[in-house]
Order: C-alpha cells, then structure tokens, then sequence
C-alpha cells in the first residue's frame, strides 16, 4: 500500500479517536485536568533519562547550524523546563466556560457567547522537541485533543515525550487519544493532516519557512502560523545608550536561532558615530557576524557589506544586518518593505516617539525598550505557547490558552415563539 495512503489512513483513525477525546475533555472539570497537567510532568521527570537517550540519539546524526542545534538539544534543565512549563499552565485560570457576553433582547431571550474548546488540534513541527509538551499541555488544559507530528531531526526525542505524555494522561484517567503523535516523520503525515477537512479543525505548523509556507499554501483546514521572524530592533535618537548596548545584546545573542531573535538593527544617523562602534563590539565579543550599509561601513570600517536581500534575511544565526537610518518615518518604512510583521522593537527615552512607533506599526508583537525576545508566550504569562500568529484572523503574537478557544452561544428562553 502507498505510505500517504497509510499515512492518510493513519491520522483519520487518530482524528477519530481524538475527536470523541476532545467531547471528553470539554466536559472534565478543570480540577481534573490540572491534575492530569500535574501528573504528566511528573512522568516527563521520571522518564527524564530515557528523553536524554534519545535526545543524544537524534544529536548524533544531526549535521545543521550550531543555533539549530541549540534549538534541538535538550538537557536535565530543559526537561526540567518542560515539566515546570505543564505545572505552570496548571496554575492559569481555566479558559473554558467564561461568559463572553451576556445580554437579554427586548422579547425576554437571554443570549451569552461563552468560551469553549476548537475541537482537534494539528501540530506539525520540525527541530524543538519541546512543542510538543507545550503543545499538549495548552491543548489539555484549554479542552482541545491535539495529533503531533515531529521532524526528522528529532523524531527521537519528540516521540519518547509523547510517550511520557500518554503515560500521564493515563494515570490521571483522562483518554490517551487526547495526545497523540504520527509514527514517522514522512512528509506524507503532513500531507495527510492538511488534507484533514473534516477530522483536524486548526493546523499550527512550528519550523521553517519551507514547512510554513507549504502549509499555508495547500492546508484544505484553518491554519495559524508565521512564515518568518525577521524581527527588527530601532535604536531611535534619544535612546539610553547602555539599554541599547544591553538590549541589542540579548536581542540578537540570546539565542540567535529563535523567532524572536532581531535579524536588522536600525539605528538613527544622529547617535551612530557614538554608539554602534560600541553596539557591534559588544556584539563581536559575544561571536556575532554583520552585514551593514555603506553609513554603517563608515562608522565602523570592516563590516561586511549588506545587499538588499540581506534586509530580507532571517538569519535564525549569529549574523547581524545594519541599516543607518535618518529618522523614524525611515525606519517604519523599512520595517514595513523588510518586516515579516512578527516582533519589532524600539529604544527610545521619547515616549510620543514610542507611541507613533507602536502604533504606525503592523506588527504582531511591538515593543519599547526591551529585547525581542520576550516575544515568547511564557513571557507573556501564556505558561507556554503552542505557537506565534502572524497573520490577521483570530489570533496575533504568542498563542496560549485563550488564542485555543473559540465560543458557542446560549439562548435562554421562557416560551418565546418567533413571530
């Protein structure tokens, strides 16, 4: 038999059986499945040496970038994190069941718009095992099953904490189908989930620019995704010099191979002969590679030169474009012909400057005066995110538990007929 048919075969069986999980999990009290969230971090704990074999396992054979493999390597901290990440969700305010709305029309019907779960979930992700703890920990708790389907690269790892993850579900009574995870990483287990009209409500693929955009091109199902995180940091004229040194550090340097990471750097002509020097040799001592405009090459000789496309460029890397700018409407614009409308930021002391930056912006996330990298749904309070939306349509920036809830409507009546 054709593997995409047994893949198609596979992941209807499992959209099935998530299907009648996710009706269970919606009508489960939250203290339950706060419990279930307790007891599947326990078993990511105890399966901690397992997770690591694995993890090692798919390291081995991996031959990309160093900030891919960042992403992709786990350790007993990670582990760690992961847990803590499904405790924290645990601790959030139930999603579920909140009125919306309420209001009572003049023939006495009284109608309420009230949160509840999406249904069945799609995760397709590549490098970061640890989507797919976050992911089921965010579905579980906002009463959506979710199907995962790793990557290649860490197939390994991915599957041996789902299989911690099912133990969890199972020892706290919940359905093992509320989380499960495709067999392989063929590309024919995506081409099966989008063909899933009918079977998987909302697609979310987490990796690169080649999943996303092949996502968003043939899904016949909801997708929420962002193709790229070319995120930009503006050092505006009245910035603080030495929040824009720490800031562009983090920004860029944290972990260079996130979405969150600043790709460009704009800095305003007025403050550049004082403060990039200083800017790209914090940088130069924390490994970091540029590529600049010829007014940048002239503050600081030996840069690399920048081509358009540079500007275009998520580098996912220690590499850092520059761009001089003249004033703020300049570095809008660039933003806008350059942005992937992800997370951009803006350093300044000039609050109306802030304030025009913010709001002249299209962008998911925005910020003043920190690091793009908080662009992340635990820093956000989210507990975790399961994803970060681009796009325009019932969600933008981190997606946590709200962003996995849609809503229904009550209509309570006392005898009304229609006329």
């Amino acid at each position: 038999m054709h593997m995409e048919t047994e893949a198609t075969q596979y992941i209807r069986r499992a959209a099935e059986s998530a299907r009648h999980a996710s009706r269970m999990l919606a009508r489960t009290p939250e203290a339950t499945r706060n419990h279930a969230l307790r007891t599947m971090a326990g078993h990511l704990r105890a399966a901690s040496t397992e997770i690591l074999a694995a993890n090692a396992a798919d390291i081995a054979e991996y031959t990309g970038t160093a900030a891919f493999r960042d992403r992709l390597m786990l350790n007993e901290a990670r582990v760690e994190a992961m847990a803590r990440g499904l405790e924290d969700i645990a601790t959030l305010p139930d999603p579920l069941h909140r009125v919306l709305a309420d209001w009572t029309r003049p023939n006495g019907l009284r109608i309420q718009r009230v949160a509840s779960p999406i249904g069945v979930i799609g995760i397709v992700y590549e490098s970061r095992p640890n989507v797919g703890a976050d992911a089921a920990g965010l579905c579980l708790k906002s009463g959506n099953a979710v199907i995962l389907r790793g990557g290649s690269e860490s197939i390994r790892s991915a599957t041996a904490i789902s299989q911690a993850l099912t133990i969890g579900l199972r020892d706290a009574g919940l359905p093992e189908a509320a989380v499960q995870i495709a067999p392989g990483a063929d590309r024919a287990y995506v081409a099966a989930m989008l063909s899933a009209a009918g079977f998987i409500d909302l697609l979310i693929p987490r990796g690169g620019k080649s999943l996303v955009e092949r996502v968003q091109r043939e899904a016949r199902i909801p997708t929420l995704a962002h193709a790229e995180g070319l995120c930009h940091t503006y050092v505006h004229r009245a910035a603080d010099a030495a929040m824009a040194r720490s800031v562009v550090a983090n920004a860029k340097m944290r972990r260079p191979g996130i979405c969150g990471a600043t790709e460009t750097l704009l800095i305003d002509e007025a403050i550049a002969p004082a403060l990039l020097p200083l800017i790209v040799s914090d940088l130069v001592a924390l490994g970091c590679d540029f590529r600049a405009d010829s007014a940048a090459r002239a503050v600081v000789p030996g840069l690399k030169p920048a081509t358009d496309a540079d500007y275009d460029t998520e580098w996912l890397d220690a590499i850092l474009s520059i761009r001089v700018v003249p004033d703020l409407a300049a570095a809008v614009a660039h933003i806008e012909r350059h942005g992937s409308e992800h997370t951009d930021a803006i350093i300044t002391e000039d609050a109306n400057a802030a304030q025009e930056f913010l709001s002249r912006l299209d962008s998911a996330v925005a910020i003043w005066n920190a690091s793009t990298q908080f662009c992340d749904g635990g820093e956000f309070g989210f507990g975790a995110e399961i994803g970060i939306a681009t796009g325009r349509i019932h969600a933008r920036g981190p997606v946590g538990l709200e962003q996995l809830t849609t809503y229904r409507y009550f209509v309570i009546g006392s005898g009304q007929v229609r006329p």
